[in-house]
């Protein structure tokens, strides 16, 4: 099941006992610092969870996985997510 923005508001109002309303601007407020953040092309550490990087990618070959054409990629910046150990070993059941 994936999680959405309305359950994390929902998660907020209960677990910090705001009202719905801040709760769901609270969270706004984050991702767009968190957007803002990778737009401009850093980095965004949020301890016990993982680092957020942004990447620049360089041209390449892709492929259409509809059609099957082969295709090239432009320059491009993605963004990443590497874990904390933390959070990968309570993915994987270990403490």
């Amino acid at each position: 099941m994936t999680l959405t923005k309305a359950q994390l508001t929902d998660s907020i109002h209960k677990q910090v006992d705001l009202p719905k309303t801040k709760s769901a601007q609270l969270l706004d407020s984050l991702l767009e610092i968190i957007k803002k953040t990778l737009e401009n092309g850093e980095d965004v550490l949020i301890s016990g969870f993982g680092k957020f990087c942004v990447k620049e990618k360089r041209r390449g070959r892709g492929r259409n996985p509809q059609t099957g054409k082969d295709l090239m990629l432009g320059e491009r910046r993605v963004v990443t997510l590497k874990c904390s150990r933390r959070l990968r070993d309570k993915v994987n059941g270990r403490r």
